[in-house]
């Protein structure tokens, strides 16, 4: 069973930072590359980056792109997602899980998320 907790949302001006921390316990967590999801009001969850298992390798979607860096320390089972230059459409809850690639795209292992944290950017 994996258990995530993700934190470090707010509300920030466009321009703005925030750093996002997403606390993983479970086999699955340490087997799996980990992404940050979001989802935005009326819209679907959509994947934003992964980190492999090592820290090794870093994936981006293009919209966060030089914008967004993911981090994670395994010795502390802990995933970041520093984002800065915030605009107003980095509206969303965002939610960390394990993920895998399949089909060509970034997607969650398993059904299961946390309860996400919520990210509002002002303009």
């Amino acid at each position: 069973q994996v258990q995530l907790v993700e934190s470090g949302g707010g509300l920030v001006q466009a321009g703005g930072s925030l750093r996002l921390s997403c606390a993983a316990s479970g086999r699955t967590f340490s087997s799996y590359p980990t992404g940050w999801f979001r989802q935005a009001p009326g819209k679907e969850r959509e994947w934003v980056a992964t980190i492999t298992i090592s820290g090794g390798a870093t994936y981006y979607v293009d919209s966060v792109k030089g914008r967004f860096t993911i981090s994670r320390d395994n010795a502390k089972n802990m995933v970041y997602l520093q984002m800065n230059s915030l605009k107003p459409e980095d509206t969303a809850v965002y939610y960390c899980n394990a993920v895998q690639w399949v089909a060509a795209a970034w997607g969650p292992v398993g059904g299961y998320w946390g309860q996400g944290t919520q990210v509002t950017v002002s303009s």
